[in-house]
């Protein structure tokens, strides 16, 4: 008997590109780069990574996380 297999993980989230032109980040009014595969809008100027859930990018600072050495 084969073990039962986990259906595979959702792909994430798209953010429309029209929307992603108008975004900066609030802390440095600087500009953010998709990262898709973590689902989060990257500000290299504040390093903070913000989270994108359910396809709604969240630009607070308190729900972002800062970005480690090398990110």
């Amino acid at each position: 008997m084969t073990a039962p297999t986990t259906p595979p993980d959702p792909p994430p989230p798209q953010v429309d590109p029209r929307l992603l032109e108008i975004l900066v980040c609030p802390v440095t009014r600087g500009p953010l780069e998709y990262d898709r595969e973590h689902a989060e809008l990257i500000s290299r100027g504040a390093r903070l990574a913000y989270p994108i859930r359910d396809g709604v990018p969240i630009m607070l600072a308190e729900e972002a996380r800062e970005l480690g050495e090398g990110e």
